[in-house]
């Protein structure tokens, strides 16, 4: 368990110290035409603020990678797989950036396994993508880790690609 965390600390650390400026500036420009986003910025943000001169919220732009909200895992698994590295690291920026903003990360898992188990599972899902995000910046009284197992699966079906599907941590920003 040690090393598991010792190579996921050096693996965040790593990443973050190579990719720290450029994206930064990425969501700068994407916000407020370079000025960050502060706390009043993000609520005026909704449906018609980009009459205001403001832009689209990047949390509801699709082309911005803030806009997805889910990570996958393997079975029986709680490590952030690479392919998602970079949506934890970019959501963890967005709160360092924006102090006003919250999430609560909610770990499911499929329907393989006791009640018990999964809720377990789910909960180190969660704490996993919370720890990511509080080594890449974020602070921990931004973010929530609940777990709900199998409770809530988002495909019915008992079958590989139902169960790839649930099995997954969900980022949801208080407000939304």
């Amino acid at each position: 368990m040690k090393k598991f965390l010792s190579v996921l600390i050096i693996c965040l650390l790593s990443a973050c110290a190579s990719k720290t400026t450029q994206p930064t500036s990425e969501l700068e420009d994407r916000t407020m035409g370079g000025g960050g986003m502060g706390a009043g910025a993000q609520e005026g943000m909704g449906a018609g603020a980009g009459a205001g001169g403001f832009g689209m919220n990047p949390l509801r732009d699709p082309s911005n990678i803030l806009s997805r909200r889910s990570v996958y895992f393997d079975f029986d698994s709680y490590t952030i797989k690479n392919e998602y590295r970079d949506l934890v690291l970019a959501h963890a920026r967005y709160l360092r950036d924006n102090s006003n903003a919250r999430v609560l990360l909610q770990g499911n898992t499929d329907e393989r396994g006791s009640r018990e188990y999964n809720l377990a599972l789910g909960q180190r899902r969660a704490d996993s993508v919370k720890n990511a995000m509080l080594l890449s910046g974020a602070r921990d009284h931004q973010i929530e880790a609940v777990s709900l197992g199998e409770e809530k699966p988002r495909a019915a079906g008992r079958d590989e690609s139902s169960w790839i599907e649930n099995r997954r941590a969900d980022i949801l920003y208080q407000g939304e």
